[in-house]
C-alpha cells in the first residue's frame, strides 16, 4: 500500500485544485436568504422574552414567550408555567420582572402571564391560511438558558395532530426542521417577515428535525379567550371510556364504517351522559351526525360550541343500534 508523504522544506507542494466562486445567482440568493432570517429576528427579537418559573419543593425551570399585547400580556406553552408558584420574565433589554398567570389550557399546552413594564414591543401575528410547506421558519427563544437563541428551517408539514399532558389531541400542528431544544417552548416560530406562524411545543428525541409548533390561528383564538375569560371552555359528556374494537357482524349490520368504538367504562351522577340514559357497557360510535372511533373522535367533537345544543347520539347496546339525544356541558377541565 503507497504511503503519504507530506510535501515540506524545498519540495513545491502539490497545488490545491482552484476553488470555484459561487455563481451570482448563487451568491444573490444565499445573501436574500441571510437578508431574509436578519430582518425576520430584528422585527420580532424585541418581542421575545425568557420566562423562569419556580414550583413547590424549590424546583424550577425555565422557558420562552412572547409578548402579544403593549398592556403586558405574554403567551407561552402551558407545560412551562402550570402549577408555578412564581414567574418572572426576562426582556429583551435585559429587565426582570415579576409575571402572574392570567390563563393556562394544558389541552392546546398554550397559556398566558401578563407583567408590568413599559415600552413592550408587541409581536405580529400571521395567519394559518397562508402557510405552505416548504416556507422559511425561523425559532426564537432561549434554549438552556442562552436568551435570543435563533434557529432556521423550513414549514415541513402542515395539519399534524400532537397529544398534550393532558391527553387530548391538538389539531392544526405545524411540523418543522427548525431546531428545537428545552428552553425553546414557547417562543415564537415566525416568517421570512418576522410574523408569528406558530408557537414552539415540542421536539420528538431521539430524532432529529422532528419539532412542532401550534398554528397561529389555534394559538390566538385561545389565547384571546385566557384572556377574556381565564379559561377554555369544552363540552364534556360525563363518561370515562376506552377504545374498543367492533365485531365485524355488527360494522356490517350496520353500515359503520369503521371498526372500533369508544366503550363506556362509567357515568358521572347527573351527567349529560347520564339524562341521556347511557350504561355501562355501552358502545358509542357515533355524534352529532360523525363517526366515533375512539376517544380522540369524542374529544374532536367536543367543541365549546356545541354546549347546551342537544346532539343526536348513537351506541350499541347487547347487539342493536340505540339513537338518543344528548345536550353537552360546559367543562373548564375539558
Amino acid at each position: 500500500m503507497p504511503s503519504l508523504r507530506l510535501l515540506s522544506g524545498g519540495a513545491d507542494p502539490l497545488p490545491l485544485p482552484a476553488s470555484e466562486p459561487p455563481a451570482p445567482g448563487d451568491a444573490m440568493l444565499l445573501d436574500a436568504y441571510s437578508e431574509a432570517v436578519a430582518g425576520a429576528v430584528e422585527r420580532v427579537a424585541p418581542s421575545v422574552v425568557r420566562i423562569e418559573v419556580a414550583h413547590a419543593r424549590g424546583r424550577g425551570g425555565s422557558g420562552s414567550g412572547f409578548v402579544i399585547a403593549p398592556d403586558g400580556f405574554v403567551v407561552t406553552n402551558s407545560h412551562v408555567v402550570h402549577d408555578a408558584t412564581s414567574m418572572h420574565v426576562t426582556l429583551a433589554d435585559g429587565r426582570r420582572v415579576p409575571a402572574t398567570l392570567v390563563g393556562d389550557d394544558p389541552d392546546t399546552d398554550l397559556a398566558v402571564v401578563r407583567i408590568a413594564a413599559d415600552g413592550l414591543v408587541p409581536a405580529e401575528l400571521g395567519r394559518s391560511a397562508d402557510l405552505r410547506v416548504g416556507q422559511v421558519a425561523i425559532a426564537i427563544g432561549s434554549p438552556f438558558g442562552f436568551q435570543a437563541s435563533v434557529t432556521a428551517g423550513v414549514v415541513s408539514a402542515l395539519g399534524r395532530t400532537l397529544r398534550a399532558q393532558s391527553g387530548r389531541l391538538i389539531d392544526d400542528v405545524l411540523q418543522t426542521d427548525a431546531s428545537l431544544n428545552p428552553g425553546n417552548s414557547g417562543g415564537p416560530l415566525v416568517n421570512s417577515r418576522g410574523e408569528v406562524i406558530g408557537v414552539n411545543t415540542a421536539t420528538i428525541l431521539p430524532a432529529q428535525g422532528l419539532c412542532f409548533a401550534i398554528a397561529v390561528d389555534l394559538a390566538r383564538f385561545v389565547a384571546s379567550t385566557l384572556i377574556r375569560e381565564g379559561r377554555v371552555t369544552r363540552a364534556f359528556l360525563g363518561i370515562g371510556g376506552q377504545n374498543v374494537r367492533l365485531r365485524r357482524a355488527l360494522v356490517r349490520r350496520f353500515a359503520l364504517g369503521h371498526e372500533t368504538g369508544v366503550l363506556v367504562l362509567g357515568v358521572e351522577p347527573g351527567s349529560p351522559a347520564e339524562r341521556a340514559g347511557l350504561r355501562e357497557g355501552d358502545v358509542v360510535v357515533e355524534l352529532a351526525g360523525e363517526a366515533v372511533a375512539g376517544v380522540d373522535d369524542l374529544h374532536r367533537l367536543l367543541r365549546g360550541d356545541r354546549i347546551g345544543h342537544e346532539l343526536p347520539l348513537a351506541v350499541l347496546r347487547n347487539s342493536e343500534r340505540l339513537d338518543r339525544a344528548v345536550t353537552p356541558a360546559a367543562s373548564a377541565a375539558g
